[in-house]
């Protein structure tokens, strides 16, 4: 990287940093801090919630799977998650926003108390606490293989460097600085995300190529909507764990409704992610799919930085910088908008079970706690980042065990927002998770070298077939008062 390229990554860390600083000015207490007051607009939670769900992880471990895979990644990944969204805005969303009217909740797992008892809801609260550990320290790992790859900065430093700018706009800005910085970077990834498909469409052509008669000159099998690994009974299992991530079983994702002003407003927030979805992702891989025949025969330890090297070999100066501002954005909008959910539910849920200290006599979490949560949170995440290879790399922390379990720690949270579960009780909770953390155990380390399919896609069936065996079967038992009032609350806004 020269210069120009440093003064366009330090410009977006300025102004991240001045967003922070802008959202501070509109907190007055944790409900402004932890759900922008619940006033957040659609449109603002709508490219937010797509923003989320890319990373640094999008241009490391999926760009070597685009390197190696092909197209696959467009239907198992973005492809499905636009089922998901599409699903999960009719099923799932609007009843986020309705819980903060009907319960005034500031967390994803506050309402449990209600639906099931304290005992679940504080199951739930310490395995997504442990979950989200994981998921977030791939993330910063990802973005020091970023870094090292555009300007050769040792990968522990770049964790660090982002951790801190993370650490520093979302402790002092909360939601608000969150998803203003998410509509930030998203311009950002457009503008560089157009810039590396045109300038890498203009070296095909002098090939005489394009990104359509391409897939004849790659391997056969990078063409395959389904290639193995990542096999049609991959495809099915992650399906039914996008639809639990991206409708709020990932609680950062779910703090967006849960900030939306109304049912309808989340709704229309979560159909506008999945426009989003099915479109930009065909724009921002397609450089990636073609890499191997600009970059061909990469070994297997360099392709996480395809995408950097793209960058670096064609773009000109400046824009090198930009795309690595992009996947900077892309990253810190995950692992802030992460950290700001869990500490909503350390602050709300866990820690006042802890110490009474935690909440004023009005409920309300002390706004100095909020902060101070956050600020500890994203240290912890750091330090796993600095140790990922532990865990497997940025895939394995980040498919196969986030993947795997999350399965299991969502069901009875997202299905317990729907009335066909609302028979589904506390054992009925902690059945479910157990026996798909037990499931998890069993494929991942007593079933050698099993599929990728099975070590996603176990956990979470099995979870799910409990869940649903236990709703058929407690239609025999009355529904409690205080669980059949939730559901009636949100079957529709209030007035």
């Amino acid at each position: 990287m020269n210069p120009l390229d440093w003064i366009a990554l330090s410009a977006f860390f300025a102004v991240s940093v001045a967003i922070g600083i802008w959202s501070f000015t509109r907190i007055r207490q944790s409900e402004d801090f932890y759900v922008a007051g619940g006033k957040l607009p659609w449109w603002l939670s709508g490219v937010s919630h797509h923003v989320s769900g890319y990373s640094g992880v999008v241009f490391t471990g999926y760009a070597a799977l685009a390197y190696s895979n092909g197209i696959s990644l467009y239907f198992w990944w973005a492809l499905n998650i636009t089922v998901a969204c599409i699903i999960g805005s009719a099923l799932i969303a609007p009843r986020w926003a309705r819980l903060r009217t009907a319960l005034n909740i500031e967390s994803p797992t506050e309402f449990l108390l209600t639906r099931y008892n304290l005992p679940t809801q504080q199951l739930i609260a310490w395995l997504g606490i442990l979950l989200k550990l994981l998921d977030t320290a791939g993330k910063y790992a990802a973005i020091g293989v970023l870094l090292y790859g555009f300007a050769g900065v040792p990968i522990h430093y770049g964790i660090l460097l982002a951790g801190s700018v993370a650490m520093l706009y979302v402790t002092i800005g909360g939601l608000w600085a969150d998803t203003l910085n998410d509509f930030f970077q998203f311009l950002i990834q457009v503008a560089a995300g157009l810039a590396m498909f045109f300038i890498v469409l203009s070296q095909l052509r002098e090939m005489n190529l394009n990104y359509i008669n391409m897939w004849d000159e790659l391997s056969p099998g990078n063409s395959d909507p389904f290639n193995e690994p990542y096999t049609l009974a991959f495809v099915i299992c992650f399906s039914i764990t996008g639809f639990l991530s991206f409708s709020g079983g990932t609680w950062n994702l779910a703090m967006r409704f849960i900030a939306s002003d109304s049912g309808q407003s989340a709704r229309k927030a979560m159909r506008l992610s999945a426009v989003l979805y099915l479109i930009w992702p065909l724009i921002l891989f397609a450089p990636m799919w073609a890499s191997p025949l600009l970059l061909p025969d990469l070994p297997e330890s360099d392709q996480t930085e395809v995408y950097s090297m793209l960058a670096v070999k064609f773009l000109p100066s400046g824009l090198v910088g930009l795309v690595l501002a992009s996947m900077f954005a892309a990253t810190l909008s995950m692992v802030a908008s992460d950290a700001n959910a869990i500490s909503s539910v350390l602050s709300r849920d866990i820690l006042p079970q802890i110490t009474k200290k935690m909440r004023t006599s009005e409920g309300y979490t002390p706004l100095w706690m909020a902060r101070l949560v956050t600020f500890v949170f994203t240290l912890c995440t750091l330090v796993i980042a600095l140790n990922s290879d532990r865990f497997g790399g940025i895939i394995g922390l980040i498919v196969r065990w986030f993947g795997g379990l999350l399965g299991p720690a969502a069901i009875p949270m997202i299905l317990g927002l729907v009335p066909f579960y609302k028979y589904c009780g506390p054992i009925a909770a902690w059945t479910s998770i157990i026996s798909g953390l037990l499931s998890f155990i069993v494929v991942n380390y007593g079933i050698e070298d099993a599929s990728m399919a099975v070590s996603v896609g176990t956990p979470v069936i099995t979870s799910l077939t409990i869940f649903t065996f236990m709703a058929l079967a407690g239609r025999l038992r009355p529904v409690p008062a205080r669980v059949d009032d939730l559901m009636r609350k949100l079957s529709h806004d209030s007035h």
